[in-house]
């Protein structure tokens, strides 16, 4: 007989006890962030297109880098908030700098790797070489 046994995420778990205890999602902020900022990739004929999300970000606090086969997103999230005179009573956006890394496939052509921002999401379009889209052959009955 199968058994269904619920997953219990530990970090979940004492995340829960610290906002019970303190009233506070800490540690939430601390698992996340690594993984930060989300992103969408979709994949297309032509090429990929990776999404990311960036809200209240501008062009100029991102930068992205192609090196060795890898590309990379870079930025920093300022604190807007600074000084006594404005303590957080609750804090779950993440602020510092990220960098998140991806590795491109072979048939990427980095050369023509094209990005734009707009409302808080980033978008770079990957395209495909020529040689590695699909190629259509009609069959001709006789």
């Amino acid at each position: 007989m199968n058994t269904l046994i619920r997953y219990s995420n530990p970090s979940a778990t004492l995340s829960n006890i610290l906002d019970s205890f303190f009233d506070l999602n800490a540690m939430d902020t601390f698992f996340t962030a690594g993984n930060w900022p989300k992103v969408d990739i979709t994949e297309s004929d032509d090429g990929y297109t990776i999404k990311a999300d960036l809200p209240g970000m501008d062009k100029s606090d991102v930068s992205i880098v192609v090196d060795n086969g890898v590309l990379r997103i870079e930025g920093e999230r300022k604190n807007e908030t600074s000084g006594e005179e404005n303590l957080f009573s609750h804090y779950e956006c993440i602020t510092g700098k990220f960098s998140r890394s991806f590795s491109l496939p072979e048939e990427i052509e980095s050369e023509h790797i094209e990005a734009k921002m707009a409302n808080g999401v980033l978008t770079v379009a990957l395209r495909k070489t020529e040689k590695a889209k699909p190629k259509v052959i009609t069959v001709r009955v006789e």
